[in-house]
Formats: structure tokens, C-alpha cells, sequence
């Protein structure tokens, strides 16, 4: 699955499973993640790092590009029933701008078109949460640490 340009300036690029990747997505996840982690846990760089390139090892991860900028990543992968949008991390320097609805709208009017619901997890005490059911995502299941989302398939909501 690829993801189009979003206009003016949103750019999204598959990235290899190299060290430098994994390095720009750890680095982004850290300034995004971090003070959300550390609300419960001490940031610990190996347990990220390893538990980052795992899902390297298991699905595609975009860079995303402001202008040619650098701006955050995010994971989106098709499965059978399902897709699975995830790892979505922005520098804190963009956050709150609304880039990360316009991006979220992106990738799941592009999922629209596949007949799939979308699935996705997060912290539960990162305010994305609200973002993500806002647009219409619900919860299937929660964890002592997650909670599990889904959006249904367009028109189904």
C-alpha cells in the first residue's frame, strides 16, 4: 500500500527496514511518546528500540514530509479483514496544528476505497485518543495499558 501526497505539502515515503530508518522513526517516536510513557514508566531506549524494530520487522512505516521537512511516521498496512494504522508519531514542534487530522482523514478516506474497517492502539492515557474517536474509530477491547479501536467500514458507521 502506498499513500498519495496530501496538498499543499504532506509527503509520505515508504521507508526500508535500514538502521538509519529505524533511527529517524525511534528519534520521532521518542519526542512524540516519551512524556506519554514516562506518566507511568521511566523511558527505557532498548525496550523502544526493540520493540520498534520488531514492527519493523512486521509491517511498512511512511516518513512523513512537510515541505520537504521531516515531520513524523506512521505505519499502514493492509491485512485480510482488516487494516492496521499505526506507529503515528509527530515531532511535538507540528502537534496541535491539525496536521495530524488532515492525516488521519488522509489515510482513511485512501482505506475507504479498500471496503475494510481499520483498526489501531494506543496509550490509554495519550490524548490522540480523543482525535481517533472523534473520527468515528470506537473501542473493541482495552488492556491494562491500551485500548484497542476500530472504524468501521465507510457508510457503516
Amino acid at each position: 500500500m502506498e499513500i498519495p501526497k496530501l496538498a499543499p505539502d504532506l509527503t509520505f515515503t515508504r521507508l526500508p527496514a535500514t538502521p538509519a530508518a529505524i533511527d529517524f522513526v525511534f528519534a520521532v517516536k521518542r519526542a512524540a511518546m516519551a512524556p506519554h510513557v514516562e506518566q507511568r514508566w521511566p523511558w527505557d531506549d532498548a525496550f523502544q528500540r526493540d520493540l520498534l524494530q520488531r514492527r519493523f520487522d512486521e509491517r511498512p512505516f511512511f516518513e512523513i514530509r512537510q515541505a520537504g521537512r521531516p515531520i513524523g511516521s506512521l505505519s499502514l498496512m493492509a491485512r485480510p479483514a482488516h487494516v492496521q494504522f499505526g506507529e503515528f508519531y509527530l515531532f511535538p514542534d507540528v502537534q496541535r496544528r491539525g496536521l495530524g487530522t488532515a492525516i488521519l482523514l488522509h489515510c482513511l478516506a485512501l482505506v475507504d476505497g479498500l471496503g475494510l474497517p481499520v483498526r489501531l492502539e494506543y496509550l490509554h492515557w495519550n490524548p490522540a485518543g480523543a482525535l481517533y474517536r472523534r473520527e468515528g474509530f470506537a473501542e473493541i477491547r482495552r488492556s491494562d495499558t491500551h485500548c484497542f479501536l476500530e472504524r468501521p467500514v465507510a457508510g457503516g458507521r
